[in-house]
């Protein structure tokens, strides 16, 4: 699949005659790297984005200002619309969703591109969240909040260049990650896409991670004067965490949204105390992308806020690289004059428009936008400067084509191993009563219940395989109950019921492991009001206890649950986060071949009365008051909460 671009040029020039494309005005050329400085990778990067932009017509600048779904571009438009980016959202999946079939895909958007009159190439971007979750068989790493839990930095930065060279097999060079959100509801769907609830957790970990992520692969033939792995997106700039329950005025896909794309209300001194900080890590780190969010400032949408994404981002901050609105972000500025839309968000800063619709509209708003002079082609320049920067810098003139030294990295054993090391260190540990952890091996029989205990898709939650992921095994991996069996001595009986009926069996066994949680969930369409445990998985562990000496208790959730009342029944609690693919790892830690080492990165409520509560605003607070378990907390071999912490009747519900 790798192929020179010089020699493409050549081809292409050669057998159209050098004639540029009918729709363009602009006189032809032959480009060859001897003549042209763009294509001479010896020149310095902003040499060769200036010697680029001077050859390129309004409509070609226009195009590289414009990203276009999977879903919806029709054949033959990269071309026709010199369009500068392509992305795969929760959908944007090939027919066949292997290595080659993303390899074909992806390189033939890029193969179109690159027979424009000046053969640019696309930027392919996806939510490679906690891996490239959407291809079957990739790593699917911890989610990050439980990457927050574990708190590790050499850690962060292996995972950013494992998911690199896994995109990289696949041809994909732009990840739409991570989210550096401070969130303060734990509420809000998008909770397990951040670190935790603290600034500086999150600004240290969401460096270390882009610095991974861009870090330069060692390619075999790596293009020359490249700088960048993976382009990097630090979003949603700016303050999504902090949005306000019930302020979103989204509906989707029948869901009403009650915190994401909301309404953050706070002073500008709040706002960069708490937000802001992580965006700063991010540009000192290297980032050459920051999304936009769809949420509002004190009723302001980022979407159209000239001042935080000109002036504080590119301004205060230095931010060199493009900024991209989010899916159809521009439309909320004003739903119901789309021009208005598009000049406004230009204006505030946006480069890049995410166009999941109608994105010939979009052309042809700021092309009538620049004629009305609404828009001034010098802000036109300096976006498409910042989009060709970033295309210099990750080597794509030079290397545009998915490269096959990577395709080994795919699910290898090296990245399994670190998805593995990232599940143990990810485990929290809530309770431990007299030794129930770590597990006896060697004990005679251990039921196992919980429909979580074995399925790769709730323990890899959101954008896994799909946009909202899935509940089902169909995630290449292994789960928590491999891992029991794994662990387990070859003596020890192991009988698993997903719904914990074990009424049949006289007696009691040594040890129950039960394991409860949240089915996959993305985006608004995970704000919950109500964080307490299912009925179901109640129903479970009541079940249980009475069927076993010792009981235990692990949670898969992307957020801290309500488990006040449950707490007391069982002897060990163990929050396991969204472990990904390698479920088996958790089965380590609690069989003791590994220490827990994992710490909150939220603060645990007691009731859902209490949210939203965090480290922010629970300081001083005591007894009945206070989190269930502060931000930091987590236990080494043994100890528990003292009963008395169990006496708040206001607690229940």
């Amino acid at each position: 699949m790798k192929r020179s671009l010089t020699i493409i040029f050549l081809l292409f020039f050669l057998l159209a005659g050098c004639a540029p494309a009918a729709s363009v005005t602009a006189p032809a050329f032959t480009p060859t790297p001897r003549t042209v400085a763009y294509l001479d990778s010896s020149r310095d990067v902003e040499a060769r984005v200036a010697d680029l932009l001077g050859r390129m017509t309004l409509e070609e600048k226009i195009g590289q200002m414009t990203q276009v779904a999977t879903d919806i571009i029709l054949p033959g438009d990269v071309n026709r619309y010199y369009l500068g980016s392509i992305l795969s959202g929760g959908s944007g999946i090939p027919l066949e969703n292997s290595l080659s079939g993303w390899i074909d895909m992806v390189d033939g958007f890029q193969a179109e591109a690159l027979t424009t009159r000046l053969a640019i190439p696309i930027l392919y971007g996806i939510d490679a969240v906690h891996g490239l979750g959407h291809l079957k068989g990739a790593t699917i790493f911890p989610q990050n909040i439980g990457l927050g839990a574990a708190n590790d930095i050499e850690l962060m930065r292996s995972i950013g260049r494992a998911t690199a060279e896994e995109m990289l097999a696949a041809g994909i060079n732009w990840n739409f990650a991570p989210v550096i959100a401070v969130p303060q509801d734990i509420r809000w769907g998008r909770t397990y896409e951040a670190y935790g609830e603290e600034t500086g957790l999150v600004s240290a970990l969401g460096a270390a991670y882009i610095e991974g992520l861009q870090s330069v692969p060692e390619m075999t033939a790596a293009a020359p004067g490249q700088t960048l792995g993976v382009l990097a997106t630090a979003k949603h700039y700016l303050g999504d965490g902090g949005t306000l329950w019930g302020s979103p005025n989204q509906v989707n896909q029948g869901v009403r949204y009650m915190l994401d794309q909301g309404n953050m209300q706070a002073n500008e001194e709040t706002l960069r105390a708490l937000y802001l900080p992580p965006y700063q890590a991010a540009v000192d780190a290297g980032a050459m992308s920051v999304m936009v969010s769809f949420s509002s400032w004190n009723g302001t949408k980022m979407h159209a806020h000239r001042y935080l994404i000109t002036s504080v981002l590119k301004g205060e901050l230095g931010f060199q690289g493009f900024v991209v609105s989010d899916w159809a972000g521009i439309n909320q500025i004003q739903p119901d004059n789309y021009y208005e839309s598009v000049v406004t968000a230009i204006n505030a800063g946006i480069d890049m428009a995410m166009i999941p619709d109608s994105y010939t509209n979009f052309i042809s708003s700021i092309d009538q936008a620049v004629k009305n002079e609404d828009i001034t082609l010098e802000r036109i320049d300096d976006a498409v400067t910042r989009i060709l920067r970033v295309k210099f810098l990750l080597g794509l003139f030079d290397h545009p084509y998915a490269d096959p030294v990577f395709r080994s990295a795919v699910r290898s054993s090296d990245h399994l191993a670190l998805a593995e090391q990232a599940v143990r260190e990810s485990l929290v540990l809530l309770k431990n009563d007299s030794g129930a952890l770590p597990v006896d091996p060697n004990a005679s029989t251990i039921l196992v219940a919980g429909v979580a205990a074995d399925n790769t898709g709730m323990q890899s939650g959101g954008w896994t395989l799909g946009w909202q992921g899935i509940n089902t095994n169909d995630v290449v991996g292994s789960t928590i109950l491999d891992g029991i069996r794994i662990r387990a001595g070859g003596g020890t009986e192991i009988l698993y019921r997903s719904a914990g009926m074990f009424t049949d069996l006289a007696g009691k066994a040594p040890v129950g492991i039960v394991v409860v949680g949240e089915t996959s969930y993305a985006e608004g369409v995970g704000d919950k009001a109500d964080l307490r445990l299912t009925q179901d998985d109640i129903d479970i562990i009541e079940r249980m206890r009475p069927k076993v000496e010792t009981l235990i208790v692990v949670i898969i959730s992307g957020r801290p649950l309500v488990i006040y009342d449950q707490y007391p029944v069982a002897d060990a609690w163990v929050a396991a986060w969204l472990p990904g693919s390698e479920g088996a790892a958790v089965a380590d830690v609690l069989f003791g071949g590994y220490p827990f080492t994992g710490r909150t990165p939220y603060s645990w409520p007691r009731s859902n009365a209490q949210l939203p509560i965090n480290v922010n605003n629970s300081a001083g607070l005591t007894g009945c008051q206070a989190p269930l378990f502060p931000f930091g907390y987590g236990l080494g071999e043994a100890a528990s909460l003292p009963v008395e912490w169990f006496t708040c009747e206001a607690a229940r519900e």
